[in-house]
């Protein structure tokens, strides 16, 4: 079972910062997970919150700020002092950090909440002029955008997020045209995602942080967990695999 670094390796480090990504791309993982919005002045970020608020020391939403206000603020001190002075990166500045790794990069696209018209265009231009499509797969809980990128970038997996649960998983994939299908733990506990799986989807499950939910999902089939502590993780598949 594949493990995606949740945010970079954000347990540990503050999320969606560099240096979060930097610690994930050491790790011998399958990919790392991160999020797009848009500044005021059109320069796509990475931060999970449509406010600066948790993660910062500023306030107030991304949208309405331009890329020189929102870098002024500290994105590292919230998580620890020894981590003061982290800034929010870009999605290029992320983009470079992966360039020259194995990792598979789950982009999810931030327009639940805002629109962010024309997001997806200017996520996949920034994709394609690092030469990194054939790493990338898109997610987003908006799906109207996941119908869009299964037209714009018919190569790439765009996985479907879902917060509920649904009864008719598997049939709504279809319906959508995609049968990457994102979901919460909670969901991937019900009959709903057995089902999608016996089909032939691909489920991945947010957020999992356990070894025992780890071991539950992969006896399940489930194809990828998202998890804010990949090292953890990764050392427990290991010593399973391993064990005699």
């Amino acid at each position: 079972m594949n493990i995606f670094a949740h945010r970079g390796a954000s347990g540990t480090y503050p999320e969606n910062t560099l240096l979060a990504f930097r610690e994930a791309a050491k790790m011998p993982i399958y990919g790392v997970e991160l999020d797009v919005q848009r500044t005021k002045d059109g320069v796509l970020v990475i931060n999970h919150d449509e406010k600066i608020d948790r993660t910062s020391n500023g306030k107030g939403y991304i949208r309405d700020m331009t890329f020189e206000e929102i870098r002024s603020y500290d994105f590292g001190i919230w998580k620890g002092e020894q981590f003061a002075g982290e800034k929010i990166p870009t999605l290029d500045e992320v983009l470079d950090v992966f360039r020259t790794t194995h990792h598979m990069i789950n982009i999810e696209l931030k327009t639940d909440v805002f629109e962010y018209p024309g997001l997806e265009d200017d996520v996949i231009e920034t994709v394609k002029s690092h030469d990194m499509m054939e790493r990338v797969l898109f997610s987003s809980f908006d799906h109207e955008i996941v119908e869009r990128v299964l037209k714009k970038a018919p190569s790439n997996e765009v996985g479907a997020l879902f917060m509920k649960i649904l009864v008719n998983l598997d049939a709504y994939g279809q319906m959508l045209g995609t049968n990457a299908l994102h979901i919460s733990l909670v969901a991937a506990k019900r009959e709903s995602a057995k089902k999608a799986i016996k089909a032939g989807n691909k489920v991945r499950v947010y957020t999992v942080n356990t070894p025992e939910d780890y071991d539950f999902l992969e006896s399940m089939g489930v194809d990828a967990v998202f998890t804010d502590y990949p090292e953890l993780l990764y050392r427990h598949a290991f010593s399973k695999r391993y064990e005699c």
